[in-house]
């Protein structure tokens, strides 16, 4: 999703503009808010997408890059890391419950003890999750060869 700086709120591109799209190109019509299109322009020149814009009164032609495989590699890092973020964070708040857990003086030894097993198998979960996540984006973004 792009969002867009506009009025000083930010807006989703779906939000100001109606969107088309075909083949290698992204036709936008901005017709009720025109007022918007210097933000929308402004806002697809600087993303990482590396796009270039072009309007025509109050469309705007989007034309579509082909991905190289470079840029296919970037983007499979960077879901690596998003992968390893999510991880971090899961381990955090897992962290997080069991200490406040324990921190319950009214509790049975036993109750915290499946309490936290609970919390170990809903983190294992999440980051399983996560982890499936990231090989079908690989596998997509770098196709089958690895």
């Amino acid at each position: 999703m792009l969002s867009v700086k506009f009025d000083g709120k930010d807006f989703t591109l779906q939000e100001l503009a109606k969107i088309s799209r075909k083949p290698k190109l992204i036709v936008l019509n901005v017709s009720t808010f025109p007022q918007a299109i210097p933000d929308i322009l402004k806002s697809l020149t600087k993303n990482q997408m590396k796009l270039n814009p072009q309007q025509d009164g109050t469309t705007i032609y989007v034309p579509i890059p082909k991905v190289t495989k470079e840029q296919r590699e970037i983007l499979s890092k960077n879901a690596k890391s998003f992968y390893v973020k999510c991880c971090d964070n899961v381990r955090q708040v897992r962290n997080k419950q069991i200490k406040a857990v324990k921190q319950k003086e009214k509790l049975a030894k036993d109750l915290v003890f499946r309490i936290e097993s609970y919390i170990d198998i809903l983190s294992h979960q999440y980051t399983n999750k996560a982890e499936q996540m990231l090989e079908t984006k690989q596998k997509e973004l770098l196709g089958d060869s690895e």
